[in-house]
């Protein structure tokens, strides 16, 4: 059975929208000014050599708009080789390859794709499945880049609606420009405690 783990560049208040791909978002490329060569060796000891991509359309269509023409690199490598899985109601157009429709229901396409042998799979941007990932208790582990900003607008990692769950710290590596690497593994259901108890 293959492993889904999210993987997301997140400011300190949660956003994780990067471009002004649908709204006036004013802060495009906020991460730029923090990007090491150390992190970069970091993101990609997390993405692995290889893997599957699990995306959204929206984030499938920029992707898919940037990372065919980037200059080869060991990232726009591994991005372009890997199959990517998309969630959409319009698999016509799938040009950036190898990738395959997860199917109409979405649900049952990524439990489909989870449960075969194969690479593990990323999922990265695309905040609506990362919301559907933990709702139906699919994602293993969550990798949160935090980087010391805050954005005051702009795309929540987390929809609002998405269920309560706690999870377990794996590691966590600090950079010298302020930005965290965070692992976490899904561990139950929210647990609470009463004040003073």
């Amino acid at each position: 059975m293959r492993k889904i783990r999210i993987m997301e560049h997140i400011s300190l208040d949660g956003v994780i929208q990067h471009s002004a791909d649908e709204n006036d978002f004013p802060y495009s490329d906020w991460t730029a000014p923090y990007r090491t060569p150390a992190g970069r060796e970091l993101i990609l000891a997390a993405y692995g050599e290889s893997f599957g991509l699990l995306l959204g359309r929206r984030t499938y269509d920029m992707w898919s708009g940037s990372w065919p023409k980037a200059p080869s690199s060991p990232m726009a490598d591994r991005l372009n080789a890997a199959t990517k899985y998309v969630a959409t109601h319009r698999p016509e157009g799938l040009a950036w390859g190898p990738a395959e429709s997860l199917g109409p229901d979405i649900v049952g396409g990524i439990r489909r794709i989870k449960s075969q042998d194969g690479l593990d799979l990323i999922l990265a941007g695309s905040s609506t499945l990362t919301s559907t990932l933990l709702e139906h208790g699919l994602a293993d582990e969550v990798l949160l880049v935090v980087y010391p900003v805050l954005l005051g607008t702009g795309k929540r990692i987390f929809a609002e609606g998405t269920p309560p769950r706690s999870f377990e710290l794996v590691s966590t590596k600090a950079l010298p420009s302020g930005v965290i690497l965070s692992t976490y593994k899904l561990n139950g259901p929210l647990r609470t405690g009463t004040i003073g108890g």
